[in-house]
């Protein structure tokens, strides 16, 4: 049941940004892109955090590093917005510690810089 909800969810997330990526294609700035799939969601009844905090702590001391999330949805995926030539293995790497550190078992990078976002889209499972 619960990877069926992932899954639902994803779905409903990737529509959304399909949806903002239509409307504004690509060559905006990461920060359009974040205001206007965070208000896709809203329209769409998705709980969502935006900028969220992610703490970090290390041998029982908190870390002030100002991490933070582009967005948190359901409490349960990781969004990573991008607006770069190409997702590097680095980036999947900074989503997955995102994912540990949370702790969260789904993560999407989404990258509205290609002229087509499926072609833009990584979706993590721990």
């Amino acid at each position: 049941m619960e990877k069926y909800v992932y899954e639902e969810l994803t779905e409903c997330i990737i529509s959304a940004a399909i949806e903002v990526h239509r409307n504004l294609g690509p060559g905006l700035l990461e920060s359009a892109y974040e205001q206007c799939l965070c208000h896709e969601l809203y329209l769409r009844g998705i709980k969502f955090q935006r900028q969220r905090s992610l703490p970090l702590e290390y041998k029982g001391i908190k870390l002030d590093c100002s991490y933070r999330l582009d967005i948190l949805v359901e409490g349960q995926i990781v969004i990573e917005l991008k607006t770069i030539e190409k997702i590097l293995p680095v980036h999947q790497a900074q989503l997955l510690t995102y994912l540990k550190l949370l702790p969260a078992k789904v993560g999407l990078i989404l990258n509205f810089r290609e002229a087509r976002l499926k072609d833009g889209i990584c979706r993590l499972v721990l």
